[in-house]
């Protein structure tokens, strides 16, 4: 059997007026469904936190060494799931759960401005969007200068891009739970089958 490929897979804490935060239920969802037989799954629940994200994922990276790490957050203002290609290191001024903010207002000082995830999203899109999940699919370049956008940032600088951001919507707005988990299930095996059709 081929070498198993470790993914995480996170999803945040309610936050705000997401009192049930729809990106860990869906994780939950995915971690019910599976992502294969070839595939070691490891999800967590992420606190809406800057400083406590930091030190999560280095430690993450860290310790499984993944081939994928992907993030999901949720969108108030997503009807479909989207695919963000890129994190960005500046304009962090919104309080997190803790009433925080990096004096910096950046994930990394020095860093680049903007990372890209390795995979190409639009790919993946097309890809997922063409198997008629019953799901919309889009891609965005901007995944919103606050805990999204600096958990993604910090993975993709630690991965060296070997990250992918979901944002999905709301529960019921339009999907239910058992819709974004199938959702996320189809997105991510399309990024492995990216990944190694990239290696081969």
């Amino acid at each position: 059997m081929a070498n198993k490929k470790t993914v995480i897979v996170t999803g945040f804490e309610p936050f705000g007026e997401h009192a049930v935060n729809s990106s860990w239920v869906a994780v939950q969802e995915l971690e019910q469904l599976g992502l294969g037989e070839t595939v070691d799954l490891y999800v967590y629940e992420v606190p809406v936190e800057y400083q406590a994200v930091r030190s999560l994922l280095l430690s993450l990276w860290n310790q499984h060494k993944p081939q994928l790490a992907v993030h999901v957050g949720v969108s108030g203002s997503a009807t479909a799931v989207t695919l963000e290609q890129y994190g960005h290191n500046n304009g962090y001024k919104r309080p997190d759960n803790r009433a925080f903010s990096p004096a910096s207002q950046c994930c990394i000082e020095n860093g680049p401005d903007c990372i890209s995830s390795v995979l190409d999203m639009d790919t993946v899109c097309k890809r997922v969007s063409d198997s008629d999940i019953g799901v919309a699919v889009s891609v965005s370049n901007d995944a919103g200068s606050y805990l999204c956008d600096y958990t993604y940032y910090m993975s993709l600088y630690r991965g060296e891009g070997h990250s992918a951001f979901v944002h999905v919507p709301p529960l019921e707005k339009p999907y239910c739970s058992k819709d974004l988990g199938r959702a996320l299930q189809a997105v991510i095996q399309e990024m492995l089958n990216l990944l190694e059709r990239d290696c081969a």
